[in-house]
């Protein structure tokens, strides 16, 4: 029986290479299957642009000079930043009123603008764009992570992971926004600044909440305060009965205060009293950062800074633009000709 069964698995085991062997012999043809097709498109590439190189080139030519009137026409722009963090939910009427003053640029409504922005028509004319963005940084992402899963219990952060938590952080969570203005003077930013601020700042639903939190941060602070004096009140008690007891004769290694090592409430003390400082110093902190509704990082520069670049220049712009169109015209012809050979 052993002799009878030895054939069949080495029959088996046979069959099962060859099978694993055409399996690695398809992998290998597909892959150089791929390889060709992608050789074989660069060449068609190259054909098509030696064979049309002085249309695309001419292409280029024209465009380019019709870009270049064009750049030399065009009135030359400026931009300017501001950053600001603002507090107690309040980024997304920053962002409403930052794409309202930018619809009305769009528009074309000077009035609105010169009005709002304490400007003249003809200085309210010269403003472009407005647009408001996230400076984005992953330690905001992983702090307001940290930040949910301390705030919630057990069971409910083993639920929601930060996968899951990501997908739902937007661009208004972020902690420090850039607003970019375009204009086509480049002394007018420094007028809008405070406008752009006071629209948020004087909003009496986030001045009301700006009010409670520094009036409880405040609070916190005076009772930390007080419970480090008594921390520190109580240390200086064992320290003082250490060392009277110490003193006595026949006096132990340790001493028993209430049934409790002497030692042991030293470590304690010394542990809240670190704590305390940490509280201390973390509401230092929300303090500074929450006094104001909206904390301005940066201002508007006081001069405008040029806007240019190969990718804001239409000479360029306008020259692959022109070669773009010409590929299409070229393809669109070889197209025509193939359907017209196709019917015969």
């Amino acid at each position: 029986m052993a002799k009878e069964s030895q054939p069949k698995e080495e029959i088996e085991l046979g069959s099962l290479f060859i099978i694993i062997g055409k399996g690695f012999s398809n992998l290998f043809n597909f892959i150089a299957t791929v390889f060709k097709g992608i050789y074989h498109l660069v060449i068609l590439l190259l054909l098509f642009v030696k064979t049309n190189l002085i249309k695309l080139v001419l292409a280029a030519v024209i465009g380019g000079v019709i870009g270049t009137f064009f750049q030399l026409k065009k009135a030359p722009t400026f931009g300017a930043d501001m950053q600001v963090q603002p507090n107690f939910k309040s980024t997304r009427q920053l962002y409403n009123n930052v794409n309202y003053y930018n619809d009305l640029v769009k528009q074309k409504d000077t009035i609105t603008l010169a009005k709002t922005f304490n400007l003249s028509a003809e200085i309210a004319a010269k403003l472009k764009k407005f647009e408001i963005y996230p400076i984005k940084n992953g330690n905001d992402l992983l702090t307001s992570y940290d930040d949910l899963i301390l705030s919630v219990d057990t069971l409910t952060a083993k639920s929601y992971s930060f996968d899951v938590f990501k997908n739902t952080f937007t661009d208004y969570d972020y902690r420090i926004h850039n607003i970019h203005v375009i204009a086509t003077q480049n002394n007018v930013f420094s007028k809008l600044d405070e406008v752009i601020i006071s629209s948020v700042v004087n909003n009496k639903f986030y001045n009301k909440v700006k009010r409670l939190t520094n009036e409880n941060l405040n609070r916190t602070d005076s009772l930390l305060r007080q419970n480090l004096t008594q921390i520190d009140s109580l240390r200086r008690v064992y320290m003082t009965v250490l060392v009277e007891e110490s003193k006595k004769e026949n006096t132990g290694t340790s001493i028993d205060l209430g049934g409790t090592k002497t030692t042991t409430k030293e470590l304690e003390l010394f542990e809240t009293n670190r704590r305390i400082n940490k509280d201390l110093k973390d509401i230092s902190e929300d303090k500074s950062e929450k006094s104001e509704v909206l904390n301005v990082i940066s201002n508007f520069q006081p001069i405008g800074y040029e806007i240019k670049g190969i990718d804001k220049n239409y000479g360029v712009q306008i020259a692959l633009l022109g070669v773009v169109l010409m590929v299409l015209f070229l393809l669109l012809k070889q197209l025509n000709v193939y359907l017209n050979n196709y019917k015969k």
